[in-house]
């Protein structure tokens, strides 16, 4: 095998594709990350659980395949001059890097042993903007459950309908959803559970532009193809929860805030509260003004925040980072609080048609 490439080509798809090389394994093979010469190069890294395979534009003089090291090939190209890199490895698996006057030989491994990455081509491919899908990971996945317990409620669980994109994540404590409507119809109704480790990664890779990302379903994985990098990840498997029948409608009691007014307060009275020091949040929805205030062994904090509508003196505890993970992911100056009672969640939804979200936060006991 022998190729020759820039060298900032090289470096980014061995940034992307490295993420999920193995970094322990009984099978150190894909501890490594697997290089393929053919018409441009391929690099892909394979944790059994999520691949990600980038392609680079290269001069392939002999096509081949191996498995480099993952951490030293790395470091050696970070290092190199800028420029045009020539990579050249024997039958005996020795490896020959040369950039300006630096060279290296290291030793790779036999491509023979390296796993097959999951089949994923059953599937239509659904296509969405970069930013739309960035959108719906950042807005959903802090709410992911760490509960091993139940697996199914780890991953976003993601809802395809004929003309919108959902995804949706829950904890036990908190529900958050949002929602891309489609320029053109899909003619799809699909719904699937991705995990948010590999949703990480997708994040990652995507942009803030208009370019589109696809993704394809298969039976037991999914496919994202982001420009030159594609990543296949398992599907989450079991019984999402029936997040329509949980999601309080019809609220009687609706208020309206400003977004950055009210995280700054939330913000400013969970200051004395930590993990080691929890203590809910005690909102008092009154007319025209939301007061809130918290005390722990170290102190104690209040603050008031200016709301539209009369919140009839309801009053109801949260948890105050709970409020604030969901504050700074709504996607407008101003947010709706919907309220039903002291003992009921509260769902923050749009104000206008613009964008549809909606977070919902179980309330917290408080003593009286």
């Amino acid at each position: 095998m022998r190729f020759t490439c820039e060298k900032s080509m090289l470096v980014q798809g061995l940034n992307i594709a490295g993420r999920t090389v193995a970094q322990k394994s009984s099978l150190t093979v894909i501890e490594g990350i697997l290089c393929k010469a053919g018409l441009g190069i391929s690099l892909t890294g394979f944790n059994m659980e999520t691949a990600i395979t980038y392609m680079i534009d290269a001069d392939v003089a002999d096509a081949g395949s191996c498995v480099l090291p993952a951490r030293l090939f790395g470091d050696i190209i970070r290092r190199l001059p800028e420029g045009p890199v020539t990579v050249v490895v024997d039958d005996n698996y020795k490896v020959s890097i040369r950039a300006g006057y630096a060279s290296f030989t290291i030793s790779a491994e036999s491509a023979e042993d390296y796993p097959e990455l999951p089949d994923v081509n059953e599937g239509k491919a659904i296509r969405i903007p970069q930013n739309a899908m960035k959108e719906l990971i950042s807005g959903t996945i802090f709410a992911v459950s760490e509960n091993q317990g139940r697996p199914i409620h780890t991953g976003v669980k993601f809802e395809v309908e004929n003309e919108s994109v959902s995804a949706i994540a829950v904890d036990g404590f908190r529900l958050a959803r949002r929602t891309y409507h489609t320029k053109e119809a899909l003619n799809r109704q699909l719904s699937f559970v991705v995990p948010a480790a590999g949703l990480k990664e997708v994040e990652k890779i995507l942009s803030d532009a208009e370019e589109d990302v696809s993704f394809t379903l298969g039976t037991k994985h999914i496919l994202f193809q982001i420009g030159s990098a594609t990543l296949v990840c398992r599907l989450l498997e079991g019984e999402f929860l029936d997040w329509r029948r949980v999601v309080p409608a019809n609220c009687p009691v609706k208020l309206v805030a400003n977004v950055a007014d009210l995280a700054s307060s939330v913000e400013r009275v969970g200051l004395i509260v930590s993990e080691k020091y929890k203590s809910p949040v005690r909102c008092t929805f009154s007319n025209q003004v939301l007061n809130m205030r918290t005390s722990t062994t170290i102190g104690a904090a209040e603050d008031r925040c200016a709301i539209a509508g009369d919140g009839k003196e309801l009053e109801i505890g949260f948890n105050v980072r709970y409020l604030a993970d969901a504050l700074r992911v709504v996607p407008s100056e101003e947010v709706t609080l919907e309220l039903t009672n002291g003992l009921s969640p509260i769902v923050l939804t749009p104000v206008d048609d613009k964008t549809d979200f909606a977070y919902m936060i179980l309330p917290v006991r408080i003593k009286t």
